[in-house]
């Protein structure tokens, strides 16, 4: 499907080969493409040019990427997907906790890196839609509602029976569904900024959730488990 304008993607990377495949798929899906080696080039690039989504190496010759992570959050919500070699589950969640939306070991399909960029995309278009949602409306996934006016949860039609703290936490991913949000993001926001670093009360309240949402909690089909790292809410269009 083609996209309503050709939205820009910045591409920074070093590795001459990976840059050529993302330059032909992403051009081959009407995207205007900027492709960059280094880091200092790319954070020059991102305030003058202003991309709709960021792929970011972490491996860059010149910068860390984690640093660039860091340095874009300051002033822009612009999306960053991170593709990288490091595969370990600290790596992925120091990127996201610094302000990576999502987050791709190479090596990865072009399909899979399709559907990350749309639904990062359609996160940034769907910001204020979103701010309502959050206030008066409701998030839906196959079957799942979560109504933000009533603060409750239904499962066809039926009330879940969440408890405050589970229906916050489901409220919390479905604002950021197809997104990673990592375990301390998550405790942050429904705990506070002192909440335990220990996991162990966040597993507990999401074992509970699948128990009520999950047609089989072995089997998720809304909330998805990151290994080592945290929670993904389904999105709207996903056909997992």
């Amino acid at each position: 499907m083609r996209t309503e304008y050709p939205c820009k993607i910045l591409v920074i990377e070093d590795d001459a080969g990976i840059c050529r495949f993302l330059r032909a798929t992403l051009t081959a899906a009407h995207y205007d493409v900027i492709v960059t080696d280094t880091g200092k080039k790319a954070l020059e690039i991102i305030s003058s040019h202003c991309p709709d989504c960021i792929l970011l190496d972490l491996g860059l010759p010149d910068l860390d990427g984690n640093d660039i992570i860091q340095s874009i959050r300051g002033w822009t919500k612009t999306p960053i997907i991170v593709i990288s070699a490091r595969s370990t589950e600290e790596d992925k969640a120091r990127a996201l906790d610094l302000g990576a939306d999502d987050y791709l070991t190479k090596p990865f399909g072009s399909i899979e890196l399709m559907a990350r960029i749309r639904t990062a995309l359609r996160h940034t278009r769907t910001t204020m839609e979103n701010d309502s949602i959050a206030l008066s409306g409701v998030y839906t996934v196959r079957g799942l509602t979560v109504d933000y006016k009533k603060h409750r949860v239904f499962m066809n039609g039926t009330d879940t029976g969440l408890t405050p703290n589970e229906y916050r936490i489901v409220a919390l991913l479905g604002q950021h569904a197809g997104q990673v949000l990592t375990y301390k993001q998550i405790m942050k926001e429904i705990w506070g900024p002192y909440a335990s670093s220990d996991n162990k009360i966040l597993r507990v309240h999401m074992a509970n959730i699948r128990r009520k949402i999950e047609p089989n909690s072995d089997e998720p089909r809304y909330i998805f488990t990151e290994v080592g790292v945290g929670y993904r809410m389904a999105d709207e269009e996903s056909n997992e």
